[in-house]
């Protein structure tokens, strides 16, 4: 996989050097992360960028996460053109009454269709036991399952606090 590139303007990116603070930064991506059933992906194409709402799930590592669209929309035509995405997660909706405890995640990453028999039954279980309401939509003939292959996690807090995270896979042994 192409490593995407690290952001080159200077703002206060924190990558924690130590176990203990990286750990307490992966807890907090991932709490805010199951808290939060949708997401918004950033697409883009057409020399225009796009934003849609999704509903996602994600694997246990961080590493990746799954959604599903019709074959119909802009969506799933921006993601066959270019796959580099990100994902937006936040949760302003239970903070509308104090901003600065508003936190946010940019996941950045790489979309693919899953396209194989095997793979789609992991990732539509994934994103059906987040969601049964989904299970029929998912598996229609005219949907299509994508992966995001997660390459970094910026994490937002009271608004100026941005820390990057970078998942690690766990590869079984």
């Amino acid at each position: 996989m192409i490593e995407e590139p690290a952001l080159g303007f200077g703002f206060n990116v924190g990558s924690s050097s130590s176990n203990e603070t990286e750990t307490s930064l992966s807890l907090r991506i991932k709490q805010l992360m199951d808290s939060q059933p949708f997401a918004v992906l950033c697409t883009q194409g057409e020399q225009q960028p796009y934003g849609s709402l999704v509903a996602y799930s994600m694997t246990d590592d961080l590493t990746a996460v799954v959604f599903a669209t019709p074959v119909t929309t802009r969506k799933f035509k921006l993601l066959n053109q270019n796959d580099r995405v990100a994902l937006l997660i936040d949760n302003r909706c239970q903070h509308h009454d104090n901003m600065m405890n508003v936190r946010a995640v940019t996941a950045t990453g790489f979309a693919k269709q899953v396209e194989s028999d095997k793979e789609f039954k992991f990732w539509s279980r994934l994103l059906t036991v987040r969601h049964s309401n989904l299970s029929n939509f998912v598996h229609s003939p005219t949907v299509a399952l994508f992966s995001v292959d997660i390459a970094r996690y910026f994490h937002v807090e009271r608004f100026q606090e941005v820390q990057q995270w970078i998942p690690q896979r766990i590869i079984p042994g």
